[in-house]
């Protein structure tokens, strides 16, 4: 049998399938001149690239880390309508975030996002009543057409089937509405091969360690490969600051005077392994503004958040034993007590989200997106929500056409001419694909599990049964990665070449979940390291 250690890479040359080597994308984004220049690999910087490149835009995208590997991994894993904004009569907003949600939902992505039914429990002395929050989740509703669903109110006996670890002392009812939910990780890594499908070069761990200037315009820049050390430079006619929690340090480079645009509030999370099944998810309101939530997501429950100013070291932002117990605390409004032993947190992940800069609370602030132009030209971007990725690509797509001097107008075609609800790489039926996996699983490999079936179908769509032929190919890549986890070493080798993975974390927290298990022992690190050294 083949070990893991000789397990071959999948090929190196583009017209194998696979990916180009690090040093042939140095290359080609030091050779050309690019329409745009993206700098920052989240979820905002991603759709914009995906939406340039569909505009016909000749589009680069780095990013100083991994893709998603900062704020764009770490938020509560929703596509959701915002139900507190009704709190500010902000009707038009909840129905534009309803509409992405659910285009994203059932037309672009239903292989990586799935419905969520959510219990907003109504307890005695609570900062709402039933009557409040009934007439909140029907309106909700209403706002996504009933798509979801009709919004009501149910027995606190017929919630507590659906979800065993509610706390009934003083439940006096339990409202209930619908919205979506996802591997965020996964569905931003899907937007970057989008992005790469329709033209995009990308490169991630490559650091901006200055931008170029052509009579005193950002006309691109210099950048650290963090692999090997390598540096290189990328030129553009425009660029593009999309660093998230960062962007003032980039505009910094820009303009040294340049004042604070943005400011950052954190928001912790942790992930549990739960006592039993839940059907549903609890939202559950701390005060007036604020809800927390407990999700059932990847067979675990996600508790938080958090959200309080935040004026460190974007690259510190940590969970603190304060944000542990604020989680705990306020989880235990709804949630028993047995769920929320510390003995059953596997994993703890804090987030920074970015506000437009200015007084007050920031759990009251509104996620808007905020685009300026720096006294270099470069545009810098910030905020917005996950729900909305597609939205903000097109927004800044927008910007870009109306530019003073148009001087990409005339090579991108209008976002208005373009399809509206483009789907992501491996669009399917998740359960489709899960039942051909295991119906032709076995032949000639092992036989896959039906949990790993599941797990592939819904973070990988059709793109599943790639893993299944390697899987199938050599038997040592059909092996799970840990006794407690659906993954297969396949997936591994699948990072390595097809989804830009160049480190242990890159592997076992964002294009997997063994890390968020609290499965990614010194073992399989090793293991995985080993694995991706093959490869290069």
């Amino acid at each position: 049998m083949t070990t893991l250690q000789s397990v071959p890479a999948l090929g190196t040359h583009p017209a194998s399938g696979s990916l180009p080597s690090r040093a042939e994308t140095r290359e080609q984004l030091s050779k050309a001149t690019y329409d745009l220049l993206v700098i920052g690999g989240g979820i905002l910087g991603i759709s914009t690239a995906w939406h340039a490149a569909q505009s016909g835009l000749r589009v680069a995208l780095v990013d100083a880390g991994d893709f998603a590997g900062a704020t764009s991994s770490a938020s509560s894993k929703l596509l959701h309508g915002g139900l507190r904004y009704l709190q500010t009569g902000a009707v038009k907003l909840v129905a534009e975030n309803h509409f992405e949600r659910r285009a994203v939902s059932r037309q672009v992505a239903p292989h990586l996002a799935n419905p969520l039914t959510f219990y907003l429990p109504v307890y005695k002395g609570g900062p709402h009543g039933a009557a409040k929050l009934g007439a909140g989740v029907f309106a909700y509703s209403a706002l996504s057409a009933f798509g979801d669903g009709v919004g009501h109110v149910i027995s606190p006996a017929r919630a507590q089937r659906d979800v065993p670890e509610l706390r009934t002392d003083n439940l006096k009812a339990v409202a209930v509405y619908g919205d979506d939910q996802m591997n965020d990780a996964r569905m931003a890594l899907m937007t970057v091969r989008a992005a790469v499908d329709a033209g995009a070069v990308v490169l991630n761990h490559a650091a901006v360690t200055g931008l170029r200037f052509t009579r005193g315009r950002v006309t691109g820049a210099e950048l650290e490969d963090r692999q090997d050390g390598t540096e290189f430079g990328v030129d553009a006619r425009l660029v593009l600051n999309a660093t998230g929690p960062w962007v003032d340090h980039l505009r910094k480079l820009e303009d040294p005077n340049s004042a604070p645009s943005i400011r950052l509030s954190k928001g912790a999370h942790l992930v549990l392994k739960r006592t039993r099944p839940w059907k549903a998810a609890l939202a559950t309101p701390i005060d007036k503004y604020r809800i927390t939530f407990a999700l059932p997501w990847e067979d675990m429950l996600l508790l938080g958040t958090t959200d309080e100013e935040y004026e460190g070291d974007p690259a510190d932002v940590a969970v603190t034993e304060k944000d542990t117990a604020q989680i705990l605390d306020e989880a235990a409004f709804s949630v028993r007590d047995q769920q929320l032993s510390r003995d059953l947190i596997t994993y703890s992940f804090a987030g920074l989200r970015v506000l437009p800069g200015g007084p007050g609370n920031t759990s009251k602030a509104k996620r808007e997106t905020v685009v300026t132009e720096g006294r270099g030209g470069m545009l810098s971007v910030a905020g917005g929500k996950w729900t909305t990725f597609r939205h903000i690509g097109r927004t800044v797509m927008n910007k870009l056409a109306e530019l003073p001097g148009h001087p990409l107008a005339e090579d991108m075609e209008p976002m208005a001419r373009l399809p509206k609800k483009v789907p992501l790489p491996g669009i399917a039926n998740p359960n489709a694909v899960a039942h051909r996996l295991l119906v032709d699983g076995g032949t000639p490999g092992p036989r896959m599990s039906a949990d790993t079936a599941r797990h592939l179908a819904t973070h990988y769509g059709s793109l599943s049964f790639d893993i299944a032929r390697l899987a199938n190919e050599n038997p040592a890549l059909a092996e799970r990665i840990h006794p407690d986890a659906p993954e297969i070493w396949a997936q591994v080798a699948y990072a390595r070449d097809r989804e830009w993975a160049e480190t242990a974390d890159d592997v076992l927290r964002r294009r997997t979940t063994l890390t968020i298990r609290g499965l990614a022992t010194d073992d399989i690190r090793a293991r995985v390291e080993g694995l991706l050294a093959e490869g290069r």
